[in-house]
């Protein structure tokens, strides 16, 4: 059940109030529109499911109104409204719809309500619990690794009683080994490591100190999610291993018990929020074993099974987060990135199981969060001072006296027990209109904390963090220049680029990626591992463009370069020194950004031919910023169908001629074709089969 303020009926009936002085002024466009354009687009212009969706509106002018109109419509009809019908029907639906005095007079109501998206709740969710844990938004340092601590038997220099024992007979009472191994001394050390990726056979860690038969190894630190998305955790050993991730109590992995033959593949999943640093352990023994190993692997999301990387490793230790795992109905994305427009059932009942989660999470550590312990004498006060806290954090501000009686007090004078009325705040504050709803309306203007929460949500998808409400309190988000002090400040912190890094992701349509597919035995290079690479190389050339010193947006689509590691530089014809990846430069013609990189071309193509229609489509929705509605009729593409000689490009103009299909077409092919130079994986070519490729097009 959609929940705008205004239901869109309403919209239309506000438009056909005043559709009568547009009929008069253009009495011909009018008629033509009911003739040839309402049964897509509507009486009032409110749009029709299944054929034209979007109600009309725009920033067109009326000339360009004309020629779209003369060039693609009506679809079932193309050309027959042309000349001054064309002329005379756009002027009307420019007045009607497009003008600022249309604009003006259709315009939204001041206020839209609009609810947490998935995204904003479960880091906002997130942040609220971590303000009782200081430190867990703290970015890591620059130093990567982890930092490992080691324990085991020294080594002891031989001596003539070691001698003596080892001439004994081999039945020797056994007592007496045992006795002198554990009189052994024992040694520790630490150091960092770079990876957790060691064979050690049957020998020692640290030959020199420790001996090979049995040790300790403990590795403490963070791990980096760069997005959000489920991630695979992997260890491989024949030894015993415990893993922590993102929480120190229990085991995410636990191969404690371990039967020391063969090398064994232990996996788990978790979901992490992206931007954030997790607190990982990984214990490990060997006791008895012929030989010992290491390996710490995972698989982010989109990515493929690696030994985790260095530079996502950090001998920082950052408190836990807390990420709420409750399934939510998906956000309404009609209009591109996702809003939280829609209230439904499904939604209500997800936000409730949210937060009953969190209620857990609350109780069972609530001791740390509040900072107090059953049987203290001001157990009660503490407890009131977290309830009151976190409904702070939850609404973004100070509750006042009356606010505090009303979240907090009732529910302590209603209950006997005051952990029974932590639970109720925690409930009653996730439920709230007030954190489900950030933009709900008050009373008087907006002030600093309102400013705090804008700038939180749009950098964070989250609360205010504690220097932010501070900056509120003290009233210094005045002014411009406090604003930007701020703004600037939180576009270091790494939940900023995750959030944008969401924005990519939904712009280039990498889920579509996600899918890739390619025939081996046109591409036999192109495996996962390539697919992998070609990610990263898209989201380092991204991270380029925009968080380096010069972040330059116009790179996006301008760029000459390429981020390319050896296998890609081999695949794509560039020539590079040295081990990973680094900015290789192209002739210009031949690379522009973000629309040439090989791994949007690879998503945009089919398994073992380029697609000008899809990449035609990508090109007209997300590039060039233009409205596509859906075909009267799917027509499949057919290889097999069409002469054997014929290139790509004439393939799809044969198989889209049909004045039907051009309405569309006249648009997309151009787009799609301007791409034919670059093969289904995204290498740039000159023939197409045999014949030279001819990527000019005439877009108008």
């Amino acid at each position: 059940m959609k929940h705008p303020v205004i239901p869109f009926f309403a919209c239309a009936i506000l438009m056909a109030s005043f559709a009568p002085a547009q009929e008069l002024e253009h009495p011909k466009g009018a008629q033509i529109y009911q003739k040839m354009c309402v049964e897509c687009h509507g009486k009032n212009g409110e749009g029709v499911k299944d054929k034209y969706d979007e109600p009309l509106h725009g920033n067109r002018s009326a000339e360009a109104l004309a020629r779209r109109i003369a060039r693609t419509m009506p679809d079932d009809d193309v050309g027959s409204c042309v000349g001054d019908d064309a002329k005379e029907v756009a002027a009307f639906i420019y007045d009607a719809f497009y003008s600022a005095r249309a604009q003006a007079r259709l315009a939204p109501p001041e206020f839209d309500l609009a609810r947490l998206t998935i995204a904003q709740y479960r880091t906002s969710v997130a942040d609220v619990v971590g303000h009782f844990r200081p430190g867990f938004d703290k970015p890591p340092g620059k130093e990567r690794g982890l930092k490992a601590n080691y324990s085991g038997l020294a080594i002891v220099p031989p001596d003539p009683a070691a001698a003596a024992d080892a001439a004994k007979p081999a039945d020797k009472d056994k007592k007496d080994k045992d006795k002198n191994k554990k009189q052994a001394p024992k040694t520790q050390f630490s150091r960092q490591d770079a990876q957790v990726n060691f064979t050690y056979g049957a020998g020692s860690p640290a030959p020199d100190k420790m001996g090979p038969d049995e040790f300790n190894i403990r590795w403490d630190g963070s791990i980096l999610a760069d997005e959000t998305g489920t991630y695979e955790f992997i260890v491989r050993t024949e030894n015993g291993i415990r893993l922590m991730v993102n929480d120190p109590k229990n085991a995410l992995i636990d191969g404690w018990v371990s039967s020391g033959a063969n090398v064994r593949e232990m996996k788990r999943s978790v979901y992490l929020l992206g931007g954030r640093s997790y607190p990982i352990s990984l214990e490990f023994f060997k006791f008895q074993e012929k030989s010992a190993s290491v390996n710490l692997l995972w698989k982010p999301p989109h990515g493929v099974v690696e030994t985790i990387p260095q530079d996502h490793l950090s001998p920082d230790r950052p408190r836990a987060n807390m990420i709420v795992k409750t399934t939510f109905p998906a956000d309404d994305r009609s209009v591109g990135y996702e809003r939280g427009t829609g209230v439904s059932k499904a939604w209500d009942q997800a936000t409730t199981e949210a937060a009953l989660d969190v209620v857990e999470h609350v109780d069972q550590h609530l001791e740390e969060l509040s900072g107090s312990k059953s049987g203290q004498p001001d157990r009660v006060e503490k407890l009131k001072k977290f309830a009151r806290a976190f409904a702070e954090a939850a609404f973004r501000r100070p509750l006042s006296e009356e606010d505090y009686q009303h979240f907090v007090a009732r529910h302590f004078d209603a209950v006997k027990s005051p952990e029974l009325a932590v639970k109720r705040v925690v409930l009653f504050a996730l439920k709230s209109p007030r954190f489900l709803y950030p933009d709900l309306p008050k009373e008087g203007e907006p002030d600093d904390f309102d400013v705090a929460g804008r700038l939180a949500l749009a950098l964070w998808d989250s609360i205010p963090d504690a220097t932010l409400t501070r900056a509120a309190a003290d009233h210094k988000l005045h002014t411009h220049d406090q604003i930007v002090v701020q703004a600037n400040r939180m576009l270091t912190d790494p939940r900023t680029k995750a959030k944008l890094g969401g924005f990519f992701h939904h712009w280039l349509e990498l889920e579509r990626a996600e899918t890739i597919s390619k025939d081996p035995k046109a591409f036999p290079s192109f495996d996962l591992a390539t697919l992998a690479d070609l990610r990263s190389s898209l989201m380092q050339f991204l991270d380029q463009v925009v968080w380096s010193d010069k972040s330059d947006y116009r790179e996006l689509l301008q760029a000459d370069y390429l981020i390319l590691n050896p296998r890609l530089a081999k695949l794509y014809g560039a020539n590079i020194t040295g081990e990973g990846f680094q900015r290789v430069s192209f002739d210009p013609k031949q690379r522009a950004g973000v629309v040439t990189h090989p791994y949007l071309l690879a998503a945009f193509a089919s398994s073992k031919q380029t697609s000008p229609i899809h990449r035609g489509v990508f090109l007209t929705r997300n590039i060039v910023g233009m409205t596509l509605k859906p075909p009267p009729m799917a027509i499949a593409f057919e290889d097999a169908k069409f002469d054997a000689h014929l290139t790509m490009r004439e393939k799809i103009t044969e198989l889209t001629k049909n004045t039907n299909c051009m309405g569309c077409h006249r648009t997309i092919n151009p787009l799609g074709f301007s791409l034919e130079n670059y093969d289904a994986i995204g290498r740039w070519r000159t023939q197409d089969n045999n014949k030279p490729i001819n990527a000019t097009t005439d877009f108008n």
